[in-house]
């Protein structure tokens, strides 16, 4: 099927527009906790689901047999998985058509990435570049031209939101935007009538997330409205740093429920009131979106690719980042003010539309039909 008949398949099948590509996804798999994983790995389901031919190669392999226990030793876990990494692409990526390559930024960007996209190269595959990071600028900027022939030896450079693409436009490269797909099955929608408001933080405790700026606006509200409490999902390295700011500041009703699995997730959704996010760097948080599809309130700092996502008064509030006045401002209008709140459910419901999977599976299966005809 030719990609000038794709559009007109859209009441078919992607297994009919796919007919005879076969798709290599090459990215983290569910081991490693993250955006990226859990991406590859609704993208893998769906098309298989469609009946395409589509598989998964792990940046993150595991070793055999008595080299996995040498992967406890933080550096020669990394050597010994990147040799299984490049052998796996080595002995698996002359098979398929096209190798759908996921990206990350700085160091991950050499360790993944690159060799995917010069063994692709090398048995002459057509290549996607899916770079996800919201530090692409700092990267670009930092490590130029160091990286930018790898970036070009992608066929296509696909991204998930048109932050993304303005960042790619900015350093000569065209990028075109696919939607993250949200898996929104599991999650229920409820009207929210706030009178003892229950905040949700659903990040990692990570310095870029900026919980802080998140716990002490949180604070504010508290000294205003004594119901209301806030709970911190995930784990990372600012959680005893956290914890103490809470002790040291004596705010009470925060519950840092640690490292939370992702079907736990739709069940602390239904259960808060108003979905809270300080990032200071950011691109499109699939978080966000499951936010919107369950009828939370989003209020959220307006770092990288947010605001093209979240429009202010009108699907969520937007606060600049690390400003802790202006994000307690925000919380407190979502509480206060039930018509607003409404109008921004509303919204962000809307939004949520455009990133399931029946509007999505058109954009990549003619991206792949596209590329494989082109061999």
């Amino acid at each position: 099927m030719s990609p000038a008949n794709v559009a007109e398949t859209q009441d078919g099948s992607v297994a009919e527009i796919l007919n005879g590509v076969r798709v290599l996804l090459v990215a983290p798999s569910q081991a490693i906790v993250g955006g990226q994983a859990v991406q590859a790995d609704l993208l893998l389901r769906n098309l298989r689901a469609e009946g395409a031919c589509a598989d998964l190669l792990p940046i993150n392999p595991v070793p055999w047999g008595p080299l996995n226990y040498l992967t406890r030793i933080k550096y020669v876990r990394t050597l010994i998985v990147s040799i299984f990494y490049v052998a796996s692409l080595l002995f698996k990526v002359w098979r398929y058509d096209v190798i759908h390559i996921f990206s990350a930024s700085y160091f991950s960007f050499l360790l993944a990435p690159t060799p995917a996209l010069l063994i692709a190269t090398l048995y002459r595959k057509k290549k996607i570049l899916n770079y996800r990071s919201g530090e692409a600028e700092d990267h670009f900027t930092r490590w130029g031209r160091s990286i930018f022939w790898i970036i070009r030896l992608a066929d296509r450079i696909i991204v998930p939101s048109g932050y993304l693409v303005d960042v790619f436009r900015k350093f000569g490269f065209r990028a075109e935007s696919i939607f993250n797909i949200s898996d929104f099955g599991a999650f229920q929608y409820r009207e929210r009538r706030v009178v003892t408001p229950h905040i949700l933080v659903p990040r990692n405790l990570e310095p870029l997330y900026d919980i802080e700026t998140s716990i002490r606006a949180y604070a504010v509200i508290k000294s205003r409205n004594s119901a209301a409490t806030l709970t911190i999902t995930g784990y990372g390295s600012d959680e005893r740093r956290l914890k103490l700011l809470v002790r040291d500041l004596n705010i009470q009703d925060v519950t840092f429920t640690g490292r939370v699995e992702r079907s736990q997730m739709p069940e602390l959704f239904l259960q808060s009131d108003i979905f809270l996010n300080s990032s200071v760097i950011d691109n499109m948080p699939v978080a966000i979106i499951e936010a919107f599809y369950a009828g939370l309130p989003v209020v959220t700092t307006d770092a990288g690719g947010i605001p093209y996502i979240v429009r202010d008064h009108e699907s969520g509030l937007l606060a600049p980042k690390g400003d802790v006045s202006a994000l307690a401002a925000a919380l407190g209008e979502a509480i206060d003010n039930a018509d607003l709140r409404q109008k921004i459910i509303d919204g962000g419901r809307a939004f949520a539309q455009e990133c399931n999977w029946p509007r999505v599976k058109w954009q990549w299966a003619k991206a792949y039909r596209e590329l494989a005809d082109a061999r």
